[in-house]
């Protein structure tokens, strides 16, 4: 997988447009000079987390003794139920429960919403993939947390200019994208798993 493609695959993990409803009605609460303050600190921890899940990821896989073509079979399975629930989403799915007015802290914007399970599963398969190309998937990551913190900034401008159907419309359109990359890395190790044994 080169730079850009593990670009494209984290930025549609992190699914920023399919969470735009989300931050949108977690934020609504807050009085709206604060908002873009709460939005651009949340983001902030949600990026140190994943740099740290990126460069810590292949310690932990050494810990556990779990071989590459184990995470790559399960990180294709994990992307490919993430990318059905994209697809199909359920109704009313909405963010946990916050007071009136109160500020969300680390949850659940940073976690789950942008530095979400599937996202740091998928930051550990490409460390442990490639653990000489560090530079480049920190640059993919660096390169998708831009554009997904980009949208979520300008999200009113999103909501207005998509409306409702629009981001539902790209929300499933990245859910196919992602099934397609999620089928591929099953069958990378599947293929990788069956050469070994043979």
């Amino acid at each position: 997988m080169d730079t850009w493609s593990a670009a494209v695959m984290l930025f549609l993990i992190m699914d920023p447009l399919g969470n735009l409803p989300i931050f949108m009605s977690v934020l609504k609460m807050i009085e709206p000079k604060r908002r873009r303050i709460v939005l651009i600190r949340e983001l902030l921890f949600a990026l140190v987390i994943l740099y740290v899940f990126l460069f810590s990821g292949q310690a932990v896989l050494d810990f556990l003794n779990v071989k590459q073509e184990t995470v790559s079979i399960a990180g294709g399975i994990i992307l490919f139920l993430i990318a059905l629930k994209m697809i199909f989403p359920k109704a009313g799915g909405s963010p946990l429960g916050l007071a009136a007015g109160e500020e969300p802290y680390i949850v659940p914007l940073a976690i789950p919403l942008i530095a979400g399970p599937s996202t740091l599963a998928a930051l550990i398969l490409l460390s442990n993939q490639s653990p000489d190309r560090m530079g480049d998937w920190s640059l993919a990551l660096g390169a998708s947390w831009l554009v997904s913190a980009t949208i979520l900034l300008f999200s009113g401008a999103f909501h207005r200019v998509l409306g409702e159907r629009g981001l539902t419309a790209m929300e499933r359109l990245m859910g196919m994208i992602l099934v397609m990359i999620a089928i591929q890395m099953f069958l990378d190790g599947v293929g990788t798993y069956f050469s070994q044994v043979g």
